[in-house]
């Protein structure tokens, strides 16, 4: 097996904000369309997914943002089977951050979703939406 049996691609860039409506009035400039908005139910702070072509953001509210170059939080990586991702992961001991399978309930019918962490402190999610 290899991780690529599981993966499909970039499934989206997470961007931290601390002025949402700055940030969609940039990247709707550039011609971004907002194509989901959602809260995270863990904080109630506000997620916006935003769409260029194939280039998908996930712009989301935090206080804690860093706001200097290299802020970027994470990417993540479109799976199809996120269980078989996280198997192979674990299975290589790559799994940095001993995260689990999270579930949130975004997009029409949720995401489920792990992170490890790289050799450069980036954060790689996997993501399946269901």
């Amino acid at each position: 097996m290899r991780i690529t049996d599981y993966t499909e691609g970039l499934a989206h860039i997470g961007i931290p904000t601390k002025d949402m409506m700055e940030s969609l009035i940039f990247y709707t400039e550039l011609g971004f369309d907002v194509v989901h908005t959602t809260t995270d139910p863990k904080d109630g702070s506000v997620v916006n997914f935003l769409q260029l072509g194939n280039l998908m953001l996930e712009v989301y509210e935090c206080s804690e943002a860093h706001m200097c170059h290299g802020a970027i939080e994470h990417f993540a990586i479109s799976v199809n089977d996120i269980e078989g991702a996280y198997d192979f992961i674990c299975s290589r001991g790559i799994n940095t951050l001993n995260d689990e399978i999270h579930f949130l309930p975004f997009w029409d019918n949720g995401v489920k979703y792990f992170t490890i962490e790289g050799p450069n402190k980036e954060k790689v999610e996997f993501a399946q939406r269901l």
